[in-house]
């Protein structure tokens, strides 16, 4: 097995961005709603509020410290999520359209309502 030398890191476009409300489609926290914390480009990832949190036990760093127990949010992948409407309470896909100005915006198919700001 060859191993490729200088081969850049592949970057995913993804349909959600950092600071959107999407709501978990499948998996374990199927139906929750929350803000996207972060986005991982290169593993088509994402990290919601309040959605997929784990429990890690970390060891104590210092002496004399002692351990913790720490919950956190991991990430999802994010074909995962869809966008949600808060107006509406609904989720839905996004389309593409152009305003007045021609600026490029996102907008969700089921409510006509504009993302982007």
């Amino acid at each position: 097995m060859s191993i490729k030398k200088n081969v850049k890191p592949k970057f995913h476009k993804m349909h959600v961005k950092t600071g959107d409300t999407v709501q978990v489609i499948s998996g374990k926290d199927k139906g929750k709603v929350g803000e996207i914390v972060e986005t991982m480009t290169k593993k088509s990832k994402v990290i919601v509020k309040g959605v997929n949190i784990k429990t890690k036990h970390v060891k104590p760093q210092q002496e004399g410290e002692s351990g913790k127990i720490v919950t956190q949010e991991f990430p999802i992948h994010s074909s995962n999520v869809m966008l949600y409407s808060t107006k509406e309470n609904v989720a839905s896909r996004v389309c593409y359209t152009f305003t007045q100005e021609g600026k490029k915006v996102r907008m969700l198919k089921k409510t006509g309502e504009i993302i982007d700001k």
